[in-house]
């Protein structure tokens, strides 16, 4: 059986590149690889060689530019020796038929280059994600509500999650109301803020603690294999992560672990 090979991308700001590492390690990729973006763009390493691509939260190039749009436009343009940006190599990562998540900044870093919601197919785009409407960073854990009908492959038959957010700039805003009516027709709105018994979504603050449209807090493309979302599944990946901990019967495993072992059987059966 060929293994599950996993990337996660660090460099510039990023600050969750271990956790994330690890998680991939606990869903049960067999190669985990934990690789600078300039190593990515000289050629020294290759996406090709990977099933999984990690893009981690943090706080990339200072959130200059807005969040990750800095670096949107380095993947977008910088040539590699190959002859091709790297925007083009995910591109074809993504073709291959193979997994993408992004979280928090990872999360910001996908919208802006286009690769979700994507659309009918386009690379443009279509969404922001913005200052919260508190208007400082916000570090609390939040109470999520999955679409069960989402064709997301994290997220296969969960209903809910119970994670940490800790962003500046989690304000989910559609381009329009028709992308926003899509995302609804389509369900690739995946993940919700939710009220503590996962009835509803939320506005309300803080249990939506940035302000997102339809409360939104993650979101999918049509092929449910890019993934992107602002609270952070590889922040709970052990009981002891869980600000209760010492006063609740909680499983040993994290919550977050789900996802990424969802995306390593998918691999496995898949690729």
């Amino acid at each position: 059986m060929q293994k599950v090979k996993a990337l996660v991308v660090t460099g510039n700001g990023t600050n969750c590149e271990m956790e994330m590492a690890h998680a991939c390690r606990l869903g049960g990729a067999d190669v985990v690889d934990i690789v600078h973006i300039y190593q990515l763009l000289s050629g020294e390493k290759k996406l090709d060689d990977y099933h999984f691509l990690n893009l981690p939260g943090g706080f990339l190039d200072g959130d200059d530019l807005g969040s990750a749009k800095a670096n949107a436009i380095r993947l977008r343009y910088a040539g590699t020796p190959q002859g091709e940006s790297l925007f083009e190599q995910i591109c074809r990562f993504v073709h291959k038929g193979k997994l993408i998540l992004g979280i928090c900044n990872g999360f910001q870093l996908l919208v802006k280059l286009g690769l979700i919601p994507a659309l009918a197919g386009s690379i443009t785009q279509e969404a922001t994600l913005t200052f919260n409407d508190s208007g400082r960073f916000e570090d609390r854990w939040v109470y999520l509500k999955l679409n069960t009908n989402s064709p997301c492959v994290f997220t296969c038959d969960l209903q809910k999650l119970y994670l940490p957010v800790r962003h500046g700039e989690g304000k989910f805003i559609p381009a329009d109301e028709q992308v926003l009516q899509t995302l609804q027709r389509h369900n690739l709105i995946v993940a919700q803020y939710s009220d503590p018994k996962y009835k509803r979504p939320v506005m309300d603050y803080p249990l939506n603690p940035n302000g997102s449209m339809e409360a939104i807090a993650g979101i999918c493309d049509q092929t449910g294999r890019v993934f992107g979302m602002m609270p952070h599944a590889e922040a709970f990946l052990h009981f002891t992560n869980h600000p209760r901990w010492t006063r609740e019967n909680i499983p040993a495993e994290g919550q977050g672990v789900a996802l990424f072992r969802n995306a390593v059987e998918y691999i496995r059966k898949n690729l």
